[in-house]
């Protein structure tokens, strides 16, 4: 295993936090399978370099945003959950989602899948 688990989320959540490009290669060497996939409503992306890229333009047309995790990970059978909230420029909460994923057998994240903001209420839900 590369890491605890809990490390090697934080090692990616700061990588979501570093601009700095080498510094966030460096915080994905840790925390992210090479030929790891993400995805959420907006990216579909598999690599690392293609993560580091994906970040940096999060940095570029966001600046100032931070994405923040705001929970433990929940962790079983190689397969993680977390929360997190994206703070604007303003440090206002812009969005909340969640993150789920699964860990390679080196205990690196081989992949993970967000969903911004909670659940929509079921159809025969009444309000």
């Amino acid at each position: 295993m590369a890491g605890d688990v809990a490390d090697i989320v934080n090692a990616y959540g700061a990588a979501w936090l570093e601009a700095d490009a080498d510094a966030r290669r460096a915080l994905l060497d840790i925390a992210w399978s090479a030929n790891g996939t993400y995805q959420d409503p907006t990216a579909d992306v598999a690599g690392r370099g293609a993560l580091v890229a994906h970040i940096a333009g999060f940095h570029q047309s966001m600046p100032g945003a931070q994405i923040l995790i705001t929970s433990a990970v929940d962790h079983h059978h190689s397969k993680i959950r977390f929360t997190w909230k994206m703070l604007g420029a303003d440090g206002a909460v812009a969005m909340e989602g969640v993150d789920f994923g699964e860990l390679a057998d080196d205990g690196r994240i081989a992949k993970i899948v967000g969903f911004f903001g909670p659940p929509k209420a079921h159809e025969n839900e009444s309000s």
